[in-house]
């Protein structure tokens, strides 16, 4: 029977094998070079982290919040963590100071807390709220230490201390650590009330690398370049472990001092750091387009319209990406395949890095256009699909196996089923839930045993989200199954508090569905109480029927919306990422005569989406973002 590794068997397992291969690659910003840090050299400094924690008391079971841009140290600390019998709870760096990060930090029983000299004062204006945290350790050192910090290379000093006559103590608490054993509580964006921590053991890692090779695969050589946060397992998985289990190495985008720094630094990074992988979002990779064609369209009017043509001959001649190449006119666009991707497309293959095989494409759905794209410039784009209750990797798209707009090839070994909303199993080309059952399922949710009773039914993870198998190979993934909004940079979020916090805490607003399928922001569709926005239009002088009153009440829906924002009477109960930036105001109420509203009397999400999908594409216009527009008064 195979063993199930825990990721300490996994780390002394590859960093045995590839002892001096570089695994970690980061930029010395004094000498602007990029250096290496070998496989050896990064367990080494691991375990003086693991002996240092030891050191200043942290127990086995215990949890350690992380929050940090990424770096080296960002993944060297969290072995450290590991390494140390302690659990992760990796934060992103985007979580307010409010609700976001103080329920994250109490929630989890945190007694330590990791962090960088960016993130600190965040860490600091909690610590009054979450009386658990004994320790902070920080990255980098400043100017006022507070005397419960500590400099994480104090830790290590620490580590070599301890090491020096308790060596055995280390290696008896990382074999002590078995496969079940949590290694990380991830929490879901959710809600700021009701946030979930996800539990994943050191097996659903262990596991979840074992099936991503049935769908990834590279070589000791290749370098992958991590552009997103590295708190959420996608880049664990697909980025520090499955990359480790080949040989292959790692790198970091510098952070700087803000996101828009950050920013900055990803393009010059790639030229630089000149990647074969990437893993990116589709923000990323419609940026790097538009980057692109902005500096084809410099080039003049004859490498524009060269650049077009030779485009659209590689679109037509990939297809689908499986099937290229397949029809009769293809011999004839072979020739000019190779022509174009000379003198045009390895040139366009330069600005990111020259050495790109291809972007490995996660959080949310990837435009099938924009995949034609990147395989038509030479560098796929591969969409895979997955959760983080999934420890993430569910399918991917690969360079074995691909169909443009799919979600990949099921990972293996892993069931799956599509169930529809009677929990019917569903067969090949018909739409349901998509449910997953294997090692990489997570353990539950943290304090929360209804959540995971809902979730995980007889050993079967229901994803919430709504797709078919088209084969036994691939899947496709459709939508939500469930009412989860997802981002442009792939964050999920579920809109239902929100939208009821909104009806709730206004006498203005009858209903509200919000909307963002990858899209710039949030919209909200809204029914509004025309009676009460009449009576305040009257209020305030206007005739009720006039231009001027509906834009009145316009304006009153607005700062309905705007009372959740900063200075707002409501503001903190939501981040404000998630709140809409755009309004729809509809002319009709949701009732089931109009079929809006199912027998339940629950809004039927996707007709009333379909019904207004001219106002919802008007709302991402700079004109329909102003409320006071021409059909929101039409409504009226």
């Amino acid at each position: 029977m195979k063993k199930k590794l825990t990721i300490i068997d996994f780390v002394e397992k590859y960093v045995s094998r590839y002892a001096q291969n570089p695994f970690l690659w980061e930029k010395n910003l004094d000498t602007n070079v990029w250096e290496a840090t070998t496989y050896e050299e990064t367990l080494h400094q691991a375990k003086r982290i693991a002996a240092g924690l030891m050191a200043i008391g942290v127990q086995k079971g215990e949890k350690v919040s992380y929050l940090s841009e990424g770096r080296n140290l960002w993944v060297i600390g969290e072995l450290g963590v590991l390494y140390a019998g302690a659990v992760n709870v990796p934060l992103s760096i985007k979580l307010e100071e409010t609700n976001d990060l103080v329920f994250r930090v109490k929630h989890s029983d945190s007694k330590y807390v990791i962090t960088s000299k960016f993130q600190l004062p965040k860490v600091r204006k909690i610590l009054a709220e979450c009386p658990l945290v004994e320790k902070v350790i920080v990255f980098d050192e400043i100017d006022d230490k507070q005397p419960n910090e500590i400099y994480i290379n104090e830790v290590m000093a620490l580590g070599d201390e301890f090491l020096k006559e308790n060596a055995e103590k280390l290696v008896e608490r990382y074999q002590s650590i078995a496969p079940d054993d949590y290694a990380n509580i991830s929490y879901t964006s959710g809600t700021t009330a009701d946030p979930k921590g996800i539990l994943l053991t050191h097996r659903n890692y262990t596991a979840n690398v074992e099936q991503a090779h049935s769908v990834i695969g590279v070589t000791p050589e290749d370098r992958m370049l991590i552009i997103l946060p590295l708190d959420h397992c996608f880049a664990h998985v697909a980025g520090f472990y499955t990359m480790m289990s080949y040989g292959a190495s790692i790198g970091t985008v510098p952070s700087g001092k803000s996101g828009k720094e950050a920013l900055r630094n990803i393009p010059i990074s790639i030229k630089e750091f000149k990647p074969n992988v990437m893993l990116s979002v589709p923000t990323l990779a419609k940026s790097f387009k538009k980057n692109i064609e902005t500096t084809i369209k410099k080039s003049g009017r004859l490498v524009e319209k060269l650049y077009k043509f030779a485009l659209k001959n590689a679109i037509a001649y990939n297809k689908e990406g499986y099937n290229k190449g397949t029809s009769f006119v293809d011999i004839f666009r072979r020739p000019l395949m190779k022509i174009f991707d000379k003198i045009i497309f390895s040139k366009v293959r330069e600005g990111l890095g020259g050495e790109m095989k291809f972007f490995v494409g996660g959080g949310a759905l990837l435009d099938i256009d924009l995949q034609r794209y990147y395989y038509a410039i030479g560098i796929p784009m591969y969409q895979g699909y997955g959760l983080s209750e999934a420890t993430p990797i569910i399918s991917a798209n690969s360079p074995a196996k691909h169909i443009f707009g799919s979600s990949g090839k099921v990972v293996s070994p892993m069931e799956i089923k599509i169930l529809d909303a009677d929990g019917v199993e569903q067969p090949f080309g018909k739409k349901g839930e998509i449910c997953i059952k294997g090692e990489n399922v997570m353990a539950g949710y943290w304090k929360n045993p209804k959540s995971t009773a809902d979730t995980i039914v007889d050993g079967w993870l229901h994803t919430g989200d709504m797709g078919y198998m088209l084969n036994e190979e691939m899947l496709y993934v459709v939508g939500r199954f469930k009412s989860l909004l997802i981002a442009a940079d792939g964050e999920k979020y579920s809109p239902e508090e929100i939208e009821e916090n909104l009806v709730e805490n206004s006498k203005y607003i009858d209903g509200v569905i919000l909307h963002n399928n990858q899209d710039p922001y949030t919209i909200a569709l809204v029914t509004p109480n025309k009676e009460a926005l009449r009576a305040y239009a009257k209020r305030h002088g206007y005739e009720s029927e006039s231009k001027e009153a509906k834009a009145k009440m316009l304006e009153k829906l607005q700062s309905e919306v705007n009372c959740y924002r900063k200075g707002g009477r409501l503001y903190g109960a939501f981040p404000e990422r998630w709140l809409p930036a755009a309004v729809c105001v509809l002319p009709e109420p949701w009732t089931e005569q109009n079929h809006f509203l199912n027998s339940s009397m629950k809004v039927v999400r996707g007709r009333v989406e379909e019904v207004y999908k001219a106002n919802m594409e008007f709302a991402y216009t700079p004109e329909g973002k102003n409320i006071v527009n021409e059909m929101n008064l039409a409504s009226l």
